[in-house]
């Protein structure tokens, strides 16, 4: 199979094999955490690390978000890095043994026990993250073509990898007393590695090739992105100085000054790219895979708030850190997901499908292969869901926090049924 890529070069691209089970996956994950949310909505404001909680961040940081990125990865390597991915069996690894591990270690957070079970999940889903650093280090290395987005991409992954690996050490602490500080104390360190690490560097590194290239634009700015790039780290990188100087932590809302740059760059970087788009006509898709770039500011909000409190009075707020949190993994995250989903996976089953007939005669168009008014409807059931679980949140109303999470749980629903009947495509003759 091959794709086209945005300077009109040619590369041939991983199978349809190694890249389909991810995306299932994670759309069978996003419904289990969507669930969840709703069955432990009674419970979601009582505290950011209680069972409930940490068993639907993981569902989504894990079996949503990583799942449904490294399926991605394994198809946009190659287009990124202008050459092919090493290795299949790798990525089968990766596949089987984080599809095991995910649940392992969820159930175990949801029963709040951190032994065999949990340690087991939790090493699987680690062998499964250096299998996928190892292939993508030795495609990257076996390409001609080295760039900024393969940069991006690539520190994302070991920042993955360090993520995963203290997570390891997280779960064996809880029982071994392994690290010089209880698991809860290393809980931010943790999670930042991970959304700022792993999250935003990846969908910035992906999203700055992607973006332009589904407007159909001639904007390319390398140099803006190096900035960003650095920027990022660096911010990342100051944070993790001052978590473990805690006399440093009077700096910390110039850390988070330098992410927030980094971020605004980045939507400059997207505006510029739909200004100059040659496609003047934006789908449904680009829109809402762009709201998700704006959605990367929001969580910043409560952050900074967050920051002043512990600066000022050295005291927190639960309902700012759970939305904090909920507004990382529901809303930018999942928003960037939904946009995307839908511009890449149709074109990867089209291409399976209609790869050989495309050239005796026409064939449907990748955007035909799913039901545009179901994604529309899905849309509207997602930003209405936000919206109320986040009000949910602010006041404090059980009730609006149940309305939201069924409102994300009939996303999920259409959703699924979305990502089934592409995946499900029979040929068509026209």
């Amino acid at each position: 199979m091959f794709i086209t890529g945005i300077n009109n070069t040619t590369t041939k691209t991983t199978t349809w094999k190694v890249v389909l089970p991810f995306y299932l996956y994670a759309a069978l994950s996003f419904l289990a955490a969507t669930i969840l949310l709703f069955i432990s909505s009674n419970k979601f404001l009582i505290h950011y690390f209680q069972p409930n909680t940490l068993a639907i961040t993981h569902i989504m940081a894990l079996g949503w978000g990583t799942m449904i990125i490294l399926g991605a990865s394994h198809q946009l390597v190659p287009v990124i890095v202008e050459g092919k991915l090493y290795s299949n069996i790798l990525a089968y690894i990766s596949f089987i043994l984080a599809g095991i591990g995910i649940p392992l270690l969820v159930y175990s957070l949801y029963i709040f026990s951190f032994g065999a079970t949990a340690k087991i999940g939790g090493s699987l889903i680690l062998t499964a993250l250096l299998a996928f650093v190892i292939n993508l280090a030795l495609s990257i290395t076996q390409s001609k073509s080295q760039n900024i987005h393969a940069t991006f991409v690539f520190t994302s992954t070991l920042w993955l990898f360090i993520t995963a690996f203290l997570g390891v050490l997280l779960v064996f602490n809880f029982s071994s007393s392994v690290l010089s500080q209880d698991s809860v104390y290393y809980l931010p360190l943790h999670a930042h590695l991970g959304i700022i690490g792993w999250f935003l560097l990846l969908i910035i590194g992906v999203g700055s090739r992607l973006i332009p290239m589904f407007l159909i634009s001639k904007y390319v700015n390398e140099k803006l992105l190096r900035i960003i790039y650095y920027l990022i780290n660096i911010s990342l990188l100051s944070f993790i100085v001052i978590f473990f100087i805690p006399a440093f932590n009077k700096y910390l809302f110039v850390c988070y000054t330098i992410l927030f740059i980094g971020i605004m760059l980045f939507l400059y970087y997207c505006i510029q790219a739909h200004k100059q788009r040659i496609r003047k006509k934006v789908d449904e898709q680009m829109k809402i895979s762009l709201l998700s770039v704006i959605m990367m500011l929001v969580p910043l909000l409560p952050l900074f708030i967050i920051i002043f409190l512990l600066t000022f009075s050295a005291q927190s707020n639960i309902h700012l850190l759970l939305l904090y949190g909920f507004l990382i993994f529901f809303g930018w995250i999942t928003a960037i997901i939904l946009g995307m989903t839908f511009k890449t996976l149709p074109f990867i089953v089209w291409n399976k499908v209609y790869h050989i007939q495309s050239a005796n005669g026409k064939t449907p168009n990748p955007k035909d292969l799913f039901n545009n008014q179901l994604f529309i409807a899905m849309s509207i059931c997602y930003l209405c869901g936000i919206f109320s679980f986040v009000l949910g949140i602010l006041f404090a109303l059980i009730l609006l926090l149940q309305i939201g999470a069924a409102l994300l749980i009939a996303t999920a629903f259409l959703y699924n049924y979305n990502v089934a009947k592409i995946l499900l495509h029979k040929p068509i003759k026209l």
